[in-house]
């Protein structure tokens, strides 16, 4: 008889926020789901640096708005130090230059606090996957940003082969490395390498980077 698979293990999260009353919300809404665990908090930019690095997360869930600093600041610390975590900014404000600058300081994805409980738990369990979230609500308002691309950006765009535009295109949609090499029919190191290519032909360091480079060079010119 064979036997049931076993559950994977909870993704492991941080949550920063200077409202305690936020950080306890969440904390109670997260701590009932199994395929959650809060493993750290912190109220300021300081204190969600060292818990990210005490606890090793495999996101952090980051508010812009700190005492201290940014979200951004915590978030540029945190993906330099620990690659393999991601951050998830959660905040009230939806503004073009935050949502670009949050892509800029290497964040994976931009969710409004307005969203509801299974869609904060689905984001999480997605960003964790590696894929790159943003919310429907400020959705519109980034197309309308990309659409600002410049012709150097096309120029660098036109450098990249074939199959790395491919590769790209698929990662502009959020799919894993996975689930890239699934649909292209390649390894995933394969996929590493062609990203690491195009990160080189882009001068990007970040898939979100790359992918709104991406997104830029196939809008429609006005």
């Amino acid at each position: 008889m064979t036997k049931p698979a076993a559950a994977p293990p909870p993704v492991r999260i941080v949550i920063v926020d200077d409202s305690e009353v936020v950080r306890m919300g969440l904390r109670a809404l997260l701590g009932g789901e199994s395929a959650i665990q809060v493993v750290g908090e912190a109220p300021n930019v300081a204190a969600g640096i060292d818990a990210s690095l005490r606890t090793r997360p495999d996101v952090v869930l980051l508010d812009i708005r700190l005492p201290d600093g940014s979200g951004f600041d915590a978030c540029r610390a945190i993906v330099k130090r620990l690659p393999d975590t991601r951050v998830l900014i959660l905040t009230s404000v939806a503004d073009d230059s935050l949502v670009e600058e949050a892509i800029r300081a290497g964040a994976h994805g931009y969710l409004l606090k307005e969203v509801n409980a299974r869609g904060l738990i689905q984001a999480i369990i997605d960003v964790a996957a590696g894929k790159s979230i943003l919310d429907p609500a400020i959705a519109a308002r980034v197309m309308r940003m990309l659409k600002t691309g410049t012709p150097a950006q096309h120029d660098e765009l036109a450098t990249l082969s074939v199959q790395e535009r491919r590769v790209l295109a698929l990662i502009a949609e959020g799919r894993t490395n996975k689930e890239v090499g699934a649909e292209l029919g390649l390894a995933e190191k394969t996929v590493r390498n062609y990203l690491s290519n195009v990160f080189e032909k882009l001068h990007v360091t970040r898939r979100a980077q790359a992918a709104a480079l991406f997104a830029r060079g196939h809008q429609p010119q006005p």
